[in-house]
């Protein structure tokens, strides 16, 4: 029986039914007097009329004349006939007047006390009035419905739209990732074949759980953390350390049951070893932090910059950083902290993301 009601959209006509006994109840003062009037009185078939009637003008504006002229911008055909529509569903309600007098074999004017050439007055007074607030109320449903609907496909499709983004943001990144690595396996291979094959066993470990281990939105930040670590020692393995101070401190005591989406450290690290200065009249320094407090990672990186005129053309080659700025803002929109500091002899980079145990509340991508 439910069913057969939700199918056929019948629980309209018990909407319209509470309605306007609603309204007679509000008007008599009694709920009780109202629905003894409606079921049990001589004004039953009027009450009929009142229902089936406005729910005909309702549903004939909302499902004909809203779709065919006013969602087509045809508003000179749709007013005049919603007026008309209005008209005539009020005086089909006067028709009911009548029909209710002959069914119950009463005269009119002893049964609504007014003269039947009086109709117009309960056109004035009661069934305009009536279906005009129909009108209103049904298109005002109508008009919200259309709203939840229409903001719930804006944010589908801006969901969508956010996450084909972050898929592309991370697809950029690891062919990026790749080409330095084996760039940097490629020059070592000259230099140090004993150290280039102890890289390509450390860059098999990256592959690994690029390709294995972070096919999640997110993923544990040990794994991270771990995977900053392996990248750190390979790209040791092919520095010349004798003219590089690099300074690394890792605090990885308390990372167990945080987790992060996956590469969101990396570009950092990897634009300070891919930028830093390799001048043989100064310093040249690479400083590396990580650390959780109060539920928030810290990331500070440093390096030394070369000339002006090198570092700026360095910086603006690669895509890393701009990327995961974007990653950040897509990902950590509001509980992240970027600032990212630039002067002639150094790169500096702070970041903070606040983190919760489990998993994030933030967009996700898979």
């Amino acid at each position: 029986m439910v069913s057969y009601i939700v199918k056929y959209k019948l629980y309209h006509l018990i909407f319209w039914f509470l309605y306007h006994y609603f309204w007679w109840s509000l008007t008599s003062g009694s709920i009780i007097e109202a629905a003894q009037n409606i079921l049990f009185s001589n004004y039953s078939i009027k009450f009929l009329f009142y229902v089936l009637m406005q729910a005909f003008g309702v549903y004939f504006n909302l499902y004909y004349l809203i779709p065919k002229f006013l969602q087509k911008g045809n508003y000179w055909i749709y007013i005049p006939a919603l007026l008309l529509t209005v008209l005539l569903t009020s005086a089909g309600i006067i028709g009911g007047y009548f029909v209710n007098s002959a069914v119950v074999g009463l005269p009119f004017e002893e049964l609504f006390k007014i003269a039947p050439t009086e109709f117009f007055q309960l056109f004035k007074t009661n069934a305009l009035p009536s279906t005009l607030a129909s009108m209103t109320l049904a298109m005002s449903i109508k008009l919200t419905k259309n709203w939840i609907s229409s903001e719930k496909r804006r944010n589908a499709a801006e969901k969508e739209n956010l996450t084909t983004e972050l898929k592309f943001l991370r697809s950029q990144y690891n062919p990026h990732f790749l080409f330095n690595t084996i760039n940097s396996i490629f020059v070592l291979i000259h230099k140090n074949q004993d150290m280039a094959s102890e890289s390509l066993a450390k860059f098999s470990e990256l592959l690994r759980y690029q390709l294995y281990q972070c096919n999640e939105p997110e993923i544990d930040l040990t794994q991270e953390v771990n995977y900053l670590k392996n990248y750190i020692e390979l790209e040791t393995l092919r520095l010349d350390l004798s003219h590089l101070d690099l300074q690394v401190t890792i605090d990885n005591s308390n990372t167990n049951g945080y987790r992060i989406a996956p590469f969101l450290l990396m570009p950092f690290v990897e634009n300070a070893f891919k930028h830093v200065s390799h001048s043989t009249d100064s310093r040249n320094w690479i400083s590396i932090e990580l650390k959780i407090r109060d539920n928030r990672l810290v990331l500070n990186v440093s390096n030394s910059k070369p000339g002006l005129s090198i570092s700026n053309t360095a910086e603006s080659s690669g895509i890393g950083l701009a990327n995961v700025k974007r990653r950040l803002e897509l990902l950590y929109p509001n509980h992240h902290k970027l600032e990212v500091l630039k002067s002639n002899k150094e790169f500096v980079i702070s970041l903070e993301i606040s983190m919760k145990e489990g998993t994030q509340e933030h967009i996700k991508i898979v």
